[in-house]
């Protein structure tokens, strides 16, 4: 092909991802709603975030193994193809089973890794980490897309109220703990945010893994993150604060950073992953329900949405800061800057003892 046959490849291979990532993030915002008007309680949501896990489990080395023997190409087809079923079937889920129905064909969905393929078979090699890095992009474009139109489907009922309203943003602010307990949420996610948007460079480039290989360690992040999030926060939230829960997390991150900069193979990092998935869960989980508590019932839908656009904010951000310290500093900076971030906010949270939770508006 022509460089310039080439490169509208790739800008569609961008806009394509961009659209997919849209979609998937709007359904993660409405399906809890779903859920809840179908007879949903928490257990059995838990059920069906599990039944995702384990299909997107099993489905990511057989999605590596058919790009690797049909093309890239068809591998995207394939994925684009089965998240057209997947939302068909979303849209007449109208009992339980059918909920649990629609998510088959997530077995098949894997736009980004899809998208991944292509721009790295199309991009020459000097220039390969900047085509990468912008699928980062597209990806913070459509977890903030995504979320927000989610958000203000699922919260709107009427009203004219939306995740983007200054006016809301700044009240809910105004809530006991609230601004606090956001910036944590912020600062602390930044370095975390940026290493997930560059792990597919660091995966090439740093650990030189194939795709087959890294679809086996995606395969090993959701296995570490099932049991944490099936076997241990629970148990975990039962017995400690949400305070004390928020200080390890973030203590235990600092540490995960000074480890990801010390490291030098893929094994070191295989180690890492456990205490890393640990505390990026309790964070996660700690920080939605410390916020979703000080708020009102009827605020938590805006809230979560909120969060969510937050997260996704920094992963766009996430891209370009990531790719000038991978470039002037390489992989290893990464880490420094996540332990002492971190660490310094494990350091203000300690001083100023944690949050109370209050009570509820």
């Amino acid at each position: 092909m022509e460089p310039a046959a080439k490169q509208k490849v790739i800008y569609i291979t961008y806009l394509v991802a961009a659209l997919d990532i849209t979609w998937l993030f709007l359904q993660f915002s409405i399906t809890p709603y779903l859920a809840r008007r179908l007879g949903f309680d928490t257990i059995w949501f838990g059920y069906l975030q599990t039944t995702v896990g384990v299909i997107q489990l099993l489905g990511g080395p057989i999605y590596g193994r058919f790009a690797d023997v049909f093309g890239a190409r068809a591998a995207l087809s394939v994925s684009c193809l089965a998240s057209v079923v997947y939302f068909l079937l979303l849209a007449v889920a109208d009992n339980t089973f059918m909920l649990f129905v629609h998510k088959l064909p997530a077995v098949f969905m894997h736009a980004l890794p899809g998208a991944q393929m292509v721009v790295a078979d199309l991009s020459e090699n000097e220039k390969r980490a900047d085509a990468l890095g912008k699928l980062g992009l597209c990806f913070g474009i459509g977890m903030i897309a995504g979320s927000s139109l989610g958000g203000t489907l699922s919260t709107q009922k009427g009203s004219s109220n939306s995740v983007f309203n200054l006016g809301e943003i700044t009240r809910l602010m105004k809530f006991p703990g609230v601004a606090k307990t956001f910036t944590v949420k912020i600062i602390s996610g930044l370095p975390a945010g940026i290493f997930q948007v560059m792990f597919s460079i660091i995966a090439i480039n740093f650990f030189q893994l194939k795709a087959e290989q890294n679809g086996y360690l995606m395969a090993y992040f959701g296995i570490v993150q099932m049991v944490i999030q099936g076997a241990v926060i629970g148990r975990l939230t039962s017995r400690f604060s949400e305070s004390s829960l928020l200080l390890l997390s973030v203590g235990i991150s600092s540490l995960v950073g000074l480890a990801q900069a010390m490291m030098t193979n893929v094994f070191h990092f295989c180690l890492i992953v456990i205490p890393m998935m640990f505390s990026l869960s309790v964070f996660n989980v700690i920080t939605d329900s410390m916020l979703t508590k000080s708020v009102s019932p009827s605020d938590t839908g805006t809230m979560l949405g909120l969060c969510a656009s937050v997260q996704s904010l920094l992963r766009t951000v996430g891209p370009t800061i990531g790719g000038f310290l991978y470039e002037a500093y390489g992989v290893p900076s990464f880490g420094y800057i996540q332990c002492i971030i971190n660490a310094a906010v494990f350091s203000f949270l300690l001083n100023t003892g944690g949050r109370s939770q209050p009570n509820r508006p």
